[in-house]
């Protein structure tokens, strides 16, 4: 029976609670006729996983392996064409299902189902080996290393989604402010725009942060702690285009207030989150101003395979900024939710279960 880490009920309140990491063992399935068997190599965290902990997290449950991010190589296969043609090539699972193709939503009558730690969905990656439909699979970027593949799937279709589907803005010469650099979607959302060919400008409460955001492509950026940080971006902005053009937010609070006054008429405002508190005031200057603002959840299996595909084409390197080994490893897996719990990192926290040889990039 493979290997999982899963959560440990104890007695808490919701945000007071703080679950303890368990090793389980979860059945070993036979794969039906469009299955695949994925031996996973590397899983990574999101934020969500840190809230299923505290148990703030729709639907967290218990016996369920967390993760939601994975990368690994197909072992075995059911007996469908489709099925077969994945066996023992390196791939990467849409980390969520109940979502094909529709631009507005989840086609599931029942909602879009994430992997990892929930009673919405049986599957986690934080597991040796877990059973898949074929049709969640793409082929793992070759110039990626397992944590680096591993680190992309569900910030990269949230920021996918944020900066190129929904704020239309994801062009060469736009200027796009991503917020709260340093976390996996902002990270992600920032390559996307560099690659893309717009002018990335950042925000961060950490110099430092700011410092490798514009060595990753990042035009310039503000410290949002300092009063007035929106002056001081605007003077950063090119003299033929003193305005933004979008804004990708994670944080909410007073993102709108602060950020419109520097955005053209008819900008676009793309909140994915809101970690600062669950409400976030829209000003009624900003409705003079026509600015738009749309929420953006992760994204649609198509969504997924178009930025896998982006990644592949422009190389993109996701950014790993810390890994631990093994399942056993539980006490510094551990240290990687303290990690995000003290916001610390500067891209994905990764947990390798098999180092890359050259043969599993092939």
């Amino acid at each position: 029976m493979p290997a999982a880490i899963s959560i440990r009920k104890v007695d808490g309140k919701p945000g007071q609670v703080y679950y303890p990491l368990e090793k389980i063992n979860v059945p070993e399935s036979t794969p039906k006729d469009n299955q695949v068997v994925v031996k996973i190599t590397a899983a990574a965290l999101n934020h969500r996983d840190l809230f299923i902990r505290q148990h703030l997290y729709p639907g967290t449950t218990f016996g369920v392996p967390l993760l939601a991010d994975g990368t690994g190589i197909v072992t075995s296969t059911g007996s469908s064409p489709e099925a077969k043609k994945w066996l023992n090539k390196r791939v990467i699972l849409n980390p969520g299902s109940g979502w094909k193709d529709d631009p507005d939503g989840p086609e599931d009558p029942k909602g879009y189902a994430i992997l990892g730690g929930t009673k919405l969905n049986p599957l986690g990656t934080l597991t040796e080996s877990l059973v898949i439909d074929a049709s969640e699979l793409e082929e793992a970027p070759k110039h990626l290393t397992n944590a680096e593949a591993a680190a992309f799937p569900l910030t990269g279709l949230t920021a996918w989604r944020a900066t190129v589907t929904k704020s239309g803005n994801c062009k060469p010469g736009r200027n796009i402010l991503i917020t709260g650099i340093g976390g996996g979607v902002a990270l992600m959302a920032l390559l996307f725009a560099s690659a893309a060919g717009a002018n990335v400008f950042v925000t961060s409460g950490s110099q430092e942060k700011l410092d490798k955001a514009k060595k990753l492509g990042a035009a310039g950026g503000a410290i949002y702690k300092e009063e007035g940080w929106e002056k001081k971006l605007l003077e950063q902005l090119p003299k033929d285009r003193k305005f933004l053009d979008a804004v990708i937010d994670g944080a909410g609070g007073d993102i709108v207030e602060k950020a419109f006054k520097i955005m053209k008429s008819g900008g676009v405002i793309v909140s994915y989150g809101m970690t600062v508190g669950p409400k976030m005031p829209f000003t009624m200057a900003a409705v003079l101003k026509n600015i738009d603002l749309r929420g953006s959840t992760m994204g649609s299996r198509k969504e997924f395979a178009d930025m896998v595909s982006f990644v592949s084409t422009k190389n993109i390197r996701p950014i790993v900024s810390r890994s631990v080994s093994g399942l056993d490893n539980l006490e510094e897996i551990n240290g990687l939710f303290e990690d995000m719990k003290n916001a610390s990192q500067f891209g994905k926290l990764v947990i390798e279960l098999e180092k890359a040889t050259e043969a599993s990039k092939l």
